[in-house]
């Protein structure tokens, strides 16, 4: 072989048909972008009106409170929508199973621990239901979630007002077990002279399985693919009618996860618990970039979109605002982070365009 030949297979000649992704695109198309955008612009804002008590340990304690239990639900709920289906009984879910396992242990005089598994054993057969009728029927999950709304509201008072003559339970925290459960539940840990919950412990850890579930595995891959294009999923082998009963009852688990947490740290159960939020948990799946048509979004940006609720109700708490614009302000964040998502995946999914130069893999101009 000649010195020629042998300087021609040392050089690697590059593929001129390869666009090389320049890093600002690669940053457009997060899903989360536009939630770390809103984030940190609401950070500024309070850390601005409220110095001396949004920025510091207990600002941040006090924002995770309600975070940690918001992000449970909007992690899921994010999986959901993602696999192009909604579920509204996630709300009402939570205070379902806390009333279940709150009479089965203080009417009934159980322990709570199999009181709150026959809580999840409901919580399960109510997610498969939906899962089912949804498949099934091809109604819109929107439909038939939301008549599992009502259906599950007026059961709750109904059931409630017939076996404890009043529409709340009280008196969990003296049956047996209920200390235990609350350092599962509801344990809190001071840092810094502040507080934080065993929720934000939960939301971290189930955030970040998800996240493992969705980008590293086959059930993540049927995910995506079922809520982008159900028959095409179909047509290669994705069990689409599983995938989506087990997204229901994922999310229907989550509402008991929740409604487990709340019942141990109140010490009791109201009929009218969770009742409302499933609009939030849409919300912030909304903000951290899940599309509402399916097969697009992220549950740390869903993740993200919780911390958002729980700095702008703490933040308006801080700064002396009147609390009545919360959701007003809710709605606004809302607007613009769909805004800005909208601009983020139209910047991302734009043809590069330039041409490239023999000898060196093209830059993509944004």
């Amino acid at each position: 072989m000649s010195n020629s030949d042998q300087v021609q297979t040392s050089v690697k000649i590059p593929d001129e048909r390869i666009i090389r992704v320049g890093m600002m695109r690669r940053i457009f198309r997060l899903p989360e972008v536009g939630a770390l955008v809103g984030a940190g612009a609401i950070a500024l804002l309070f850390s601005y009106l409220s110095p001396t008590l949004f920025p510091t340990i207990v600002g941040l304690s006090r924002i995770l409170d309600p975070a940690g239990t918001i992000g449970i639900m909007s992690v899921s709920v994010a999986l959901l929508m993602i696999g192009g289906e909604f579920d509204l009984s996630a709300g009402v879910m939570s205070g379902s199973t806390g009333l279940i396992a709150g009479m089965l242990a203080v009417k009934a005089g159980w322990n709570i621990w199999p009181a709150m598994g026959v809580a999840l054993a409901f919580a399960l057969m109510i997610g498969f239901i939906n899962g089912q009728l949804v498949t099934r029927t091809r109604l819109p999950s929107f439909i038939v979630t939301l008549a599992t709304f009502f259906i599950l509201r007026g059961v709750d008072v109904g059931v409630t007002l017939l076996v404890m003559n009043q529409v709340r339970v009280p008196g969990i925290d003296v049956v047996d077990g209920f200390m235990q459960a609350r350092v599962l539940f509801n344990t809190d840990v001071t840092f810094g002279g502040a507080s934080f919950w065993t929720s934000c412990v939960w939301w971290v850890a189930l955030t970040l399985i998800a996240g493992w579930v969705l980008a590293r595995t086959k059930v993540g891959s049927w995910i995506f693919a079922v809520g982008g294009d159900p028959n095409a999923a179909r047509s290669v082998g994705v069990p689409v009618g599983a995938v989506k009963i087990g997204l229901f009852m994922t999310t229907a688990a989550a509402g008991w996860l929740v409604g487990m947490m709340q019942m141990v740290r109140l010490r009791s159960v109201n009929s009218g618990q969770g009742v409302g939020e499933e609009l939030i948990f849409v919300v912030a799946a909304v903000v951290g970039g899940c599309r509402l048509t399916g097969g697009y979004g992220s549950v740390f940006g869903a993740a993200i979109g919780a911390l958002i609720f729980g700095m702008a109700s703490v933040g308006i708490t801080f700064a002396g605002w009147d609390t009545n614009w919360y959701y007003a302000f809710l709605g606004g964040m809302l607007l613009v982070a769909v805004l800005l998502n909208n601009y983020t995946r139209e910047r991302a999914e734009r043809p590069v365009t330039g041409k490239v130069k023999p000898g060196q893999q093209g830059a993509d101009n944004g």
